[in-house]
């Protein structure tokens, strides 16, 4: 019987089938690992759950364009904390010959998280340098389309990707993400020096009013983000760029729970809520009065 239970055993690891952890939990340091992982995890989805339910609540807050790109960072961040239950936890990698893929959809929803981020960036510079004609043109509905316009853009090319052969996928993977982040990372760069300098010279020579004040935080805000978001996102970028240049793996490590180069998006996206409740004074005050007011209420 215990012949019979070795083969099975030895069958499932040739197949790939069984899970075992991200690391073998037989010292301390792999044991911290995981426990980091699990934080990590439970801090994503609490801390933009609960941005999540202030904007949602918030009939102020949801009449802003700015606050639907934060839902779409949110709902994304989310949806990468409830996956990396599975991909930080246990040994996966997400390639194209592993029996363990997601088939590319939990990179898709960091993607996400950054084309928000890259939209919300767009929209905050078109409001500050023509207001009147962003008053006209990006309405609530339209802003809503446009997230999800690059939703459905992006879990499609997921959908073609996954139905192509893995060689054709992944030299189209490759070409698409050198090209991708080289333009993306220079306009987001771009972005964030204009905005900057919107916010620092160009706002300083209207009247003090609380509209400016406003669209000064908000810009401030958005840069903040995008810097974060950049000093987390430029290294796994680098590295992509550098092993798709060159034909290589882009796994440098065993799996995504033991590779710091993906582990630092998933400490950026449970970060970024924490610089939305930082900066944005409607938006606190909302969390702190209402959703975790009433979480609290209804413990007791």
């Amino acid at each position: 019987m215990s012949a019979a239970d070795g083969r099975g055993r030895n069958a499932l690891n040739e197949t790939g089938t069984d899970l075992s952890p991200v690391l073998p939990l037989n010292s301390f340091g792999n044991v911290v690992m995981f426990l980091f992982n699990i934080a990590l995890a439970s801090a994503i989805i609490i801390l933009n759950l609960s941005v999540f339910l202030s904007i949602m609540i918030s009939d102020s807050l949801r009449s802003q364009n700015q606050f639907m790109y934060m839902l779409s960072t949110c709902i994304s961040d989310i949806c990468s904390g409830v996956s990396y239950y599975y991909v930080g936890l246990f040994d996966v990698r997400d390639s194209y010959d592993s029996p363990r893929r997601t088939y590319h959809i939990v990179p898709t929803f960091l993607g996400l998280s950054y084309m928000a981020i890259l939209a919300a960036q767009a929209d905050r510079y078109h409001a500050v340098t023509a207001p009147f004609k962003y008053s006209h043109r990006m309405t609530r509905n339209r802003t809503i389309l446009v997230i999800l316009a690059y939703w459905v853009y992006a879990f499609f090319i997921v959908g073609v990707t996954n139905l192509l052969t893995p060689g054709v996928a992944r030299k189209l993977t490759a070409i698409g993400t050198f090209v991708g982040n080289i333009f993306t990372v220079i306009i987001m760069i771009g972005l964030n020096v204009r905005l900057f300098i919107i916010a620092k010279y160009q706002l300083e020579r209207d009247p003090p009013s609380v509209e400016r004040d406003s669209k000064r935080s908000s810009i401030y805000l958005i840069v903040l983000v995008a810097v974060f978001f950049l000093c987390a996102w430029l290294p796994i970028f680098i590295h992509i760029i550098v092993c798709s240049f060159f034909g290589s793996t882009c796994y440098a490590f065993k799996n995504e729970g033991t590779d710091p180069l993906r582990m630092l998006p998933r400490i950026n996206a449970a970060f970024t809520p924490v610089l939305y409740i930082r900066g944005c004074t409607p938006l606190r005050e909302t969390l702190f009065g209402k959703v975790w007011k009433m979480c609290s209420t209804k413990r007791r």
